[in-house]
């Protein structure tokens, strides 16, 4: 009976499955659809137009033979959506050589497009994802940042896309690769402290070893990368803080940190705490309270004015540093200076007193403790200011300011007195009505900048600047005679500029109004022929390159010479022929000067001497 039953109970459902056949079909099921899956992916990347140009085609490939797909049917997709676009590009590149287009050419061509198309499309997803996928630098992008002109691409889409952490690395390396001096206009640095401190060495090395010249150019896209963030702008004052410290060089960065607080300050970005906490205010607190209340809001008050009128009247002031703030400075000229501007005579004095004390005051430090406090300046500077503000708001005329210039040129012997009458003069001449009631042929205000620029090398720059924009005015209400006699006496002021050291930036000036052609000729003609009149040989080959396309303009020079070349344009000419290409040649041996007529123009050959024209053509 037992064993019947085992019998029909192994029947008793013929139809039911087997558990364990049931789940490995079931697995067998799985791997077949994700084998599937592989091929599908791979065959759609195998479609796209070119894959077989892409780095990871060769990846691909390996992933669809691995699940089972058709080496024929990789063939036949790769071959069929083969356009060959690069192919293409090159061979047009090729016809286009053979054109006669240089190859120089071409190439600009050819990558300025491929940058505009990369910055259309560029996905910064797509860009981090095959940077991951890789797992390591690719070779590629390591050559890349080889080259200049995919360097700025660089730069370009890292300004656009800040948080692409290809980009972020990219800019790592190309700091890594030493071109680090190129990246200051790069956000995207100031986010890795590593490239940002190397950036930030490159760019203070470069202020120091160039100077004027190198911070004019080069200070915006400094002030942009530094004032990025609170954070950057604090790492970046306090390394020159500690810096500053240093006796040599240390002047010149306690003027750079000066123009970042300027600038920052014009940015509208409120710096105000570092500044102070930097200078030590801390320790006086009610100084400190003082200051940080004017400098947030850029305004004077006289409670503030009075509180430290009365610290730095002490035996024992607070350090001169704290009111050496260039935008408090800026606020007491400001104030006593600007045409219109009242200040309660109860508070001038102390107004008078600070901005003085700030001028002139020299205090001796000696490990690290003040030691001295030179103040034999302070008085005769607080008075030649105080007197100088009293004529300069309440001569505004000509007429009513001639009876006390020789008082106004004596104080101006003081920098701060300079500083402030030029601040008043600016304001002064740039009102439209100034130069249309004027009867002088030079203005008395522009006299006193010429004394100004007379006594004051620092300040020519500025004195540069104010000219500059009274050139560039228009003064459409004038007569056209009228205006060409007031420019020129503007160009006399810039020659009497050039003759007291301020040569290049004048001449660069010039040379770019001639280039641009919106200059009137016989105003450039009427500034050649009077800085011909002030200039005498040896010349530096700087000022030679930047002088000489003036003179040998046929339009500018052609009426000034002479058939016997004994004029000054051809006596000029005749000199620059020892100085090319910023080379000085020994003028003893005209043997040394063999040059091809490619290098000088035929006037130039009849100028030289029989023996060197003949090694010239020879």
């Amino acid at each position: 009976m037992a064993d019947y039953e085992d019998d029909n109970m192994s029947d008793e459902y013929p139809g039911s499955p087997d558990p364990e056949v049931d789940i490995d079909d079931e697995e067998d099921d799985e791997e077949e659809d994700d084998k599937q899956a592989v091929q599908a992916e791979c065959r759609e990347l195998f479609s796209s137009t070119d894959y077989i140009m892409e780095p990871t085609m060769f990846l691909t490939l390996k992933r669809f033979l691995q699940v089972g797909g058709s080496p024929e049917k990789v063939v036949e997709l790769l071959s069929d959506n083969y356009v060959a676009v690069a192919q293409t590009i090159n061979l047009l590149a090729e016809w286009l050589i053979q054109s006669g287009v240089k190859i120089e050419e071409v190439q600009d061509l050819v990558e300025t497009h491929l940058k505009e198309m990369i910055i259309k499309h560029f996905d910064p997803k797509k860009a981090d994802s095959i940077f991951t996928d890789e797992g390591e630098t690719p070779g590629w992008l390591a050559e890349m940042i080889e080259f200049p002109t995919w360097r700025e691409l660089f730069y370009r889409l890292a300004e656009d896309y800040p948080d692409c952490l290809m980009l972020n690395f990219t800019i790592k390396l190309i700091s890594d690769a030493g071109y680090q001096g190129e990246i200051t206009s790069v956000s995207t640095a100031c986010h890795q402290i590593e490239v940002f401190s190397r950036v930030l060495r490159t760019s203070i090395s470069s202020f120091l070893e160039a100077g004027e010249e190198a911070l004019e150019k080069q200070l915006p896209e400094f002030t942009k990368m530094v004032c990025h963030g609170e954070h950057t702008y604090l790492y970046s004052q306090i390394l020159m803080h500690i810096l500053a410290q240093e006796t040599k060089g240390g002047s010149n960065i306690r003027r750079l940190c000066q123009e970042l607080q300027q600038c920052a300050s014009e940015k509208g970005l409120d710096v105000t705490p570092i500044t102070l906490a930097l200078s030590g205010a801390a320790a006086y607190p009610r100084a400190c309270q003082a200051l940080s209340s004017m400098l947030s809001r850029k305004a004077l008050n006289p409670a503030d004015m009075t509180q430290l009128f009365k610290m730095y009247s002490e035996a024992d002031p607070p350090p001169v540093d704290l009111i050496r703030v260039p935008v408090f400075l800026d606020l007491l000229i400001e104030t006593l200076f600007k045409p219109g501007s009242h200040v309660n005579p109860d508070h001038k004095h102390k107004y008078v007193h600070l901005l003085a004390y700030a001028a002139c005051v020299i205090e001796v430090y000696r490990k690290g403790g003040r030691k001295n406090i030179n103040k034999d300046e302070l008085k005769p500077t607080a008075q030649a200011l105080e007197k100088t503000q009293s004529l300069c708001q309440l001569h505004r005329g000509a007429s009513d300011l001639i009876a006390d210039v020789g008082t106004l040129f004596g104080c101006l012997k003081f920098p701060v007195c300079a500083m402030g009458v030029l601040r008043w003069v600016d304001y002064t001449v740039s009102e439209p009505s100034y130069f249309k009631l004027n009867t002088d042929h030079t203005p008395l205000h522009l006299v006193l900048v010429d004394e100004i620029v007379t006594n004051h090398p620092l300040l020519h720059a500025k004195a540069l600047e104010l000219l500059v924009r009274l050139f560039e005015s228009s003064y459409e209400e004038l007569d056209v005679l009228v205006r060409l006699e007031l420019k020129k006496m503007l160009l006399d002021r810039m020659v009497h500029l050039f003759s007291r050291g301020c040569v290049i930036p004048v001449i660069a000036y010039m040379r770019k109004c001639s280039e641009t052609q919106d200059t009137d000729i016989s105003l450039i003609r009427h500034f050649v022929t009077e800085v011909l009149d002030v200039i005498a040989p040896p010349y530096t080959p700087e000022f030679v390159q930047l002088f000489l396309p003036l003179i040998e303009n046929q339009d500018i020079t052609g009426i000034l010479r002479s058939e016997d070349n004994s004029d000054p344009v051809s006596e000029f000419i005749s000199e620059s022929l020892w100085i090319r290409n910023g080379v000085v040649l020994k003028k003893e041996s005209t043997a040394d000067l063999i040059m091809s007529p490619s290098h000088c123009g035929l006037e130039t050959l009849l100028l030289l001497p029989d023996s060197a024209r003949h090694l010239a053509l020879s």
